[in-house]
């Protein structure tokens, strides 16, 4: 059976932690005390949402002792027999620590641009685009602002200079300004800024500039896309570098494990630790 204190008020609540390290709920012979929920509340919290917290948290508590009594008190003595269990789950525990901690002492996860290139072009077919990529720039302005047309001119331009120059107008001019780091992104980010679904976004470049303007708000969307990738086309390789990165590192752990495996048996076998009769 479960003891729960009623909570009727947020007053009652607060008198409870008042307690040094009250009991506040019980579970047969097992006891919750204050302390041990008290990292659940924390500055600000209000009355109610302290309330939710700590119920929710007794509620968890008591759940997990119910089963284990009841389980405890109906399962046969060879059902409630779990020291294989945790014998094997202490084993394979071990061996994973010990396999972190070789590996963490001898993986490189250094990768060069040379690696990732050569990977790249071994496995082209895995890296292909299932949205279009694009590099652009994105800027929400007001639709009667003087500088549209003098933007429009270099925000698409490759230019040092005209880039700062953009830079500096959307300062004073724009309401929203970003050129994505200068890298590659997936259209649906580019469409999520316009509001627009992307298979509507693409259709209304023009000589790589998209521009939509909102009437309701008096604003004009405009993007300059440099650079495309269209749906099923080779993804760009300086794209797929940290993917690549990540799967060459997995490569080298794997190895270090295997071969990590094969030292220990070998060792065991001089030793005479492991025979097979």
């Amino acid at each position: 059976m479960v003891a729960l204190p009623m909570f009727s008020s947020c007053e009652a609540f607060s008198s409870l932690f008042r307690h040094e390290d009250k009991v506040i709920a019980k579970v047969g012979k097992h006891k919750l005390n204050r302390s041990e929920v008290d990292f659940l509340i924390h500055p600000g919290t209000t009355p109610e949402d302290s309330i939710r917290l700590v119920m929710q948290y007794i509620n968890s508590w008591a759940s997990d002792l119910v089963y284990a009594d009841i389980a405890e008190a109906q399962l046969s003595k060879q059902e409630k027999d779990v020291s294989r269990e945790l014998e094997e789950y202490r084993k394979a525990l071990l061996k994973y620590r010990f396999e972190q901690r070789y590996v963490n002492e001898r993986l490189d996860t250094s990768v060069t641009r040379e690696e990732i290139q050569e990977y790249y072009d071994a496995h082209k077919e895995k890296f292909v685009a299932d949205v279009p990529l694009v590099k652009a720039r994105f800027m929400r302005i007001s639709a009667d602002s003087p500088n549209v047309d003098v933007i429009l001119k270099n925000m698409s331009s490759d230019n040092l200079d005209d880039m700062a120059y953009v830079d500096s107008l959307a300062d004073v001019s724009a309401d929203r300004y970003t050129d994505y780091g200068g890298k590659w992104i997936r259209i649906v980010e580019l469409a999520a800024d316009f509001g627009q679904d992307y298979k509507t976004l693409l259709p209304r470049m023009r000589n790589s500039v998209i521009r939509i303007k909102d009437t309701d708000y008096d604003r004009l969307d405009i993007a300059c896309i440099s650079d495309l990738v269209e749906a099923g086309e080779p993804l760009p390789v300086e794209y797929c570098e940290a993917e690549i990165k990540g799967i060459l590192v997995g490569i080298r752990r794997h190895r270090l494990v295997t071969a990590l495996e094969q030292d220990l048996l070998d060792d065991a076998r001089e030793k005479g630790k492991f025979v097979i009769y």
